[in-house]
């Protein structure tokens, strides 16, 4: 009798070890998983951004300016702070300036003497301008949230070299010649010779069109700066939509002649605004 209690308590004592095994062996399988599903979710966070590009346009207080901005993030990196960040771009600016005294009319009148059909010009505007400017700059974040529709603002800062291009505005008008003494037809620009026919106004006629002068244009050097407050609006991080208002400067070796009866200078000083789109990655 003793001997078959002895060997039904250590079957008992057998089986109680087994199966505390299989519970503890559980536990470690499944502390094993919990590490394993920890690991997989640092693999899946986003990678912070690094690059930009955007384009735009806008209005200057004396034309209008075209523009491409290519740029590089230096952000936090943690997922929530991909809209804490600085960039620093590259852009490319094309812009026209114009004399803030133009007005653009026609001469009803030369209808009547000449028997000719007016067209629109500019009284006396003796030079286009446009300038092509390559850039360096720096949009540091001064405040902002980086949460979805929220506002962020940049303080912007940028300069480089400007090559300004000035091209002969030309005229049509009736000109008086000495030899034979009449009134000739012809198509001029502002000089010390015609200067008495270009600003003749009941003589011109009209425009010459853009494209005349085109071959005469002139490059001018020269070097130019800017600053203003960059506010992006974007509703993702991944994409951008911003409004940039500040003040430009560009300065140049030789003065700049727009109009006839208005002194020239080699600076131009403006305003501007601009609207820009892009993407983020």
């Amino acid at each position: 009798m003793l001997r078959y209690s002895t060997g039904i308590l250590l079957a008992a004592l057998s089986f109680t070890a087994k199966a505390q095994q299989v519970q503890n062996d559980s536990v470690k399988r499944k502390t094993v998983y919990i590490d394993i599903a920890r690991d997989r979710n640092k693999v899946k966070k986003p990678k912070p951004l690094t690059r930009e590009f955007s384009a735009g346009g806008g209005l200057n207080t004396d034309g209008w300016s075209l523009l491409v901005n290519k740029g590089w993030i230096r952000s936090s990196g943690d997922q929530d702070g991909n809209k804490f960040y600085n960039v620093r771009f590259a852009q490319i600016e094309f812009s026209e300036h114009k004399h803030v005294k133009e007005i653009k009319g026609t001469n009803n009148s030369i209808a009547q003497t000449a028997n000719e059909k007016p067209k629109p010009f500019i009284y006396g505007k003796i030079n286009n301008f446009y300038a092509l400017k390559l850039g360096y700059g720096l949009r540091k974040m001064i405040a902002g949230k980086p949460e979805p529709g929220t506002v962020s603002i940049h303080w912007v800062y940028a300069g480089g070299l400007s090559l300004g291009l000035l091209k002969p505005y030309y005229i049509d008008a009736y000109v008086l010649r000495d030899n034979p003494r009449r009134y000739s037809r012809e198509s001029i620009k502002y000089s010390a010779e015609n200067e008495e026919g270009f600003i003749r106004q009941e003589n011109i006629i009209g425009s010459s069109g853009w494209t005349k002068g085109l071959n005469e244009t002139k490059i001018v050097p020269g070097i130019h700066a800017k600053t203003g407050l960059h506010f992006d609006f974007a509703s993702g991080n991944r994409t951008k939509m911003a409004l940039e208002v500040g003040l430009s400067g560009e300065l140049y070796t030789q003065k700049i002649e727009l109009m006839a009866t208005r002194k020239a200078y080699p600076y131009l000083v403006n305003g501007y605004l601009s609207l820009q789109f892009g993407k983020r990655k």
